[in-house]
C-alpha cells in the first residue's frame, strides 16, 4: 500500500507543478481545483471533486455534509488546495481531521500562492 501512495502521491505533486506551472500563482482555489481535476483525469488518474463526508459524533451522524474535500484521488488521497499568503497550522491541522473523519491514509496540502510549487506542499499521514 506504502508504494501505491507514493507512487500516486509523486503523480499528484507533479500534475500540481504542471498546473501553477502553466497557470502561475495568485488564481482563486476553484481554478487550480478545476486545473487539477483535468490535468489528473488527462494522466489516467481517477479524482473526485467537491466531496462530501458525513460528520459522526458518538455513532450518530450530526451531518451528512460536515465538510468538502477538495479532491479525493482514487479513493486513497485527500488533497486540499489553497491559494493563500502562507500555510498555517490550522490549515494541517484541518487536513488531518478530514483524514481521519474520511478513513484515508493520506493527505496532500497544496498551496499555489507560492513562487516555488515545492514550497507549498505539505504531505500529511492519517
Amino acid at each position: 500500500m506504502n508504494d501505491r501512495l507514493n507512487e500516486l502521491s509523486g503523480r499528484i505533486i507533479g500534475a500540481a507543478i504542471n498546473v501553477h506551472r502553466e497557470m502561475g500563482p495568485g488564481l482563486l482555489e476553484s481554478v487550480y481545483q478545476r486545473c487539477m481535476t483535468l490535468e489528473l483525469t488527462a494522466g489516467g488518474i481517477h479524482v473526485e471533486p467537491e466531496v462530501s463526508v458525513a460528520v459522526r459524533f458518538r455513532g450518530e451522524v450530526i451531518t451528512e455534509d460536515g465538510f468538502r474535500m477538495d479532491l479525493l484521488v482514487e479513493d486513497l488521497i485527500v488533497v486540499e488546495l489553497k491559494s493563500v499568503q502562507a500555510l498555517q497550522d490550522v490549515h494541517k491541522k484541518q487536513l488531518l481531521t478530514y483524514l481521519k473523519l474520511a478513513k484515508k491514509p493520506l493527505g496532500l496540502l497544496i498551496n499555489f500562492n507560492e513562487a516555488l510549487l515545492k514550497r507549498g506542499i505539505v504531505r500529511i499521514a492519517n
